[in-house]
């Protein structure tokens, strides 16, 4: 049986690649192009929970990322 679930992923451009990170699985991936990187975390996920039988995920509805500017002593 087949178990499909959505999780949120975040992507940015580190240098000279494409970089994808899930945080509610603490998995990320790379590529040279966005959505290279992005297929990279999928298949990194599902061989992850390859071995894992009846994992129970829970489902991200829409998600988003945000970015904050913090201060601090240099």
């Amino acid at each position: 049986m087949e178990h499909r679930v959505r999780l949120a992923a975040l992507t940015w451009k580190e240098g000279d690649v494409y970089v994808a990170d899930c945080p509610a699985v603490r998995i990320a991936s790379q590529g040279d192009t966005e959505a290279e990187a992005l297929e990279n975390l999928k298949e990194a996920i599902e061989l992850y929970f390859e071995d894992v039988p009846g994992v129970e995920l829970p489902e991200c509805g829409e998600a988003h990322a945000r970015e904050v500017e913090v201060a601090f002593a240099s």
